[in-house]
């Protein structure tokens, strides 16, 4: 049974940059064989956490939080996944609202008497777009990985890339922040960002592999 590889992008820009930087990471997946599926966060309707602790014991099914909006559909597709992305461009130096209002209702994988646990040791790409080469990314990166470490799952980290810390494009010509009108999908001619995506997928299925086989031979001990 193949991995199953789900990448969230939480940029309002339909087929923008990083919708094309994360199209850019689904594609290679799928020449290795994974299962693929997008999320456009845009698309749904999430609301913010009223932190109400719902989830704590209250959860059901098909129905992990209080709030009655689209975000029961995510959840039951990131725990189809072996391999999850978060893909965001960079808003004042850090993560999109957007990816911050959805990592907030997250909290129920952590806390709750049904889906409490479930993301537990999946593995995590963080993947961001910035305007600059280094404008933001690494703390967009961390927003990401402190969500996957509070999630127990495993962040995909390489350094065989401009940041050890994600799949990092830039969607100006080189990062150097010079506007031109002619350049609508920058991060398309950003090569050392399209490496850095391959180096962390690399990553993350070697880590999904290890994962597999500890799973598997623990089963057999059982």
């Amino acid at each position: 049974m193949p991995f199953k590889i789900v990448g969230v992008s939480a940029s309002p820009i339909k087929n923008g940059n990083t919708d094309t930087f994360l199209s850019t990471i689904m594609d290679q997946a799928k020449e290795k064989g994974l299962e693929t599926e997008t999320i456009n966060l845009s698309e749904f309707k999430i609301e913010n956490c009223i932190h109400c602790n719902f989830c704590l014991n209250k959860q059901k099914a098909d129905r992990y939080c209080a709030l009655r909006d689209d975000v029961q559909i995510i959840y039951e597709k990131l725990e189809s996944a072996n391999i999850i992305v978060f893909a965001s461009p960079v808003y004042f130096m850090r993560t999109s609202g957007m990816m911050a209002t959805f990592i907030d209702r997250l909290r129920v994988f952590i806390f709750g008497n049904v889906a409490g646990g479930k993301l537990k040791n999946k593995i995590g790409i963080s993947a961001g777009v910035s305007w600059l080469r280094h404008g933001g990314m690494e703390t967009t990166h961390l927003s990401h990985i402190c969500a996957f470490i509070t999630l127990d799952m495993i962040p995909a980290t390489s350094h065989a890339s401009i940041s050890p810390l994600g799949a990092s494009g830039v969607s100006s010509r080189y990062g150097e922040g010079v506007f031109d009108s002619n350049v609508r999908l920058g991060v398309c001619d950003d090569e050392a960002g399209i490496n850095a995506a391959k180096a962390h997928l690399a990553r993350a299925l070697e880590l999904s592999n290890l994962i597999n086989k500890e799973t598997t031979l623990s089963n057999r001990e059982d």
